[in-house]
């Protein structure tokens, strides 16, 4: 088949491959505009751009698909079906039609839950125990198009956002394999979604990665883990006596019945008080450096026992 691809980040570009191996014809790749990034700030080409340009695929990066001439441009590709997968941008119903057999969007999450834009990591930071990829046939609305296909993942209670989209872009391109070879049968169905359990992922805003210790220990946990590798949930230690930014990548729940005051540490391995029960840090990334774990990093910084981390106002005050 004839097919756009419309996707950005790196969780698209295991899809794009499937279907360039499938044997289908990727007539053209939109991806969002190259952006600055770096210390250099350079502007750098998404992930899916990058991909399409190494096989000689037209790589389309319109700011919005709302103008006349960018869905003229659309429709002249003259594609049987357009795949979409995090590309970042609201189809317009004149994008939508342009396909002989319209857009099929491949989701990360169960749906109706976790519609939008970050459902791997709201689902973890939710404490969800169950997740999934989806394919549905897109329609005006945000993620709420019928439902084609869909495969069940459960969520390890230590498994990180990273790990998670790992395994979701495995079983997400296969996915996608299986949507467009029912389609060229004519024997894609799909059915409506549930209007009950629907929840909105809303985008990560950077001001809720700062970790706080006033919470369960499963809720912290949950926090960690939700937000690893990217954007990170992050603290501020004092660290040889300078006032460092560090991010916490992973941790276990530990069962504590101590009752002291929440982001205090309360062993050298890092076992840190939460508002009930405690949570062990097990792989924290300071500024500049890379990823390490707690016993590597605890030779460099030595945050003493009775330390408190993680309160705005008391950065590496002792008790």
């Amino acid at each position: 088949m004839r097919i756009v691809f419309m996707g950005t980040p790196d969780f698209s570009v295991s899809v794009l491959m499937e279907i360039i191996g499938h044997g289908h014809e990727v007539v053209a790749v939109y991806s969002q505009p190259p952006r600055p990034a770096g210390r250099g700030m350079e502007e750098r080409k998404s992930p899916v751009h990058v991909q399409a340009e190494a096989f000689d695929i037209p790589v389309y990066t319109p700011k919005n698909l709302k103008g006349e001439a960018e869905q003229f441009e659309f429709a002249a590709h003259d594609a049987d079906v357009a795949v979409v997968v995090a590309y970042g941008l609201l189809l317009p119903q004149a994008i939508l039609d342009a396909p002989a057999n319209g857009c099929l969007n491949l989701h990360a999450s169960l749906l109706p839950r976790w519609r939008g834009a970050a459902p791997i990591q709201r689902a973890i930071m939710a404490g969800d125990s169950q997740t999934g990829v989806e394919v549905m046939r897109m329609d005006a609305g945000l993620d709420t198009g019928y439902i084609c296909l869909a495969e069940r993942l459960d969520i390890a209670p230590d498994v990180t956002a990273g790990d998670l989209h790992d395994q979701l872009c495995v079983l997400g391109a296969d996915l996608i394999g299986r949507a467009l070879a029912a389609l060229s049968r004519g024997s894609l169905d799909g059915v409506p979604q549930s209007e009950d359990g629907v929840e909105y992922a809303s985008k990560i805003d950077k001001a809720e990665a700062r970790i706080n210790f006033d919470r369960p220990a499963i809720e912290v946990h949950n926090h960690i883990r939700g937000l690893s590798p990217f954007p990170g949930a992050w603290l501020e230690m004092r660290i040889k006596g300078k006032k460092q930014r560090v991010k916490l990548l992973r941790s276990k729940v530990i069962d504590d019945v101590s009752r002291t005051l929440p982001g205090t540490v309360l062993t050298d391995d890092l076992v840190i008080a939460c508002r009930d029960g405690a949570v062990k840090l097990v792989e924290l990334q300071r500024a500049g450096k890379g990823p390490m774990r707690s016993a590597d990093f605890q030779r460099g910084a030595n945050i003493a026992i009775g330390t408190v981390i993680g309160n705005p106002d008391q950065v590496n005050e002792t008790l």
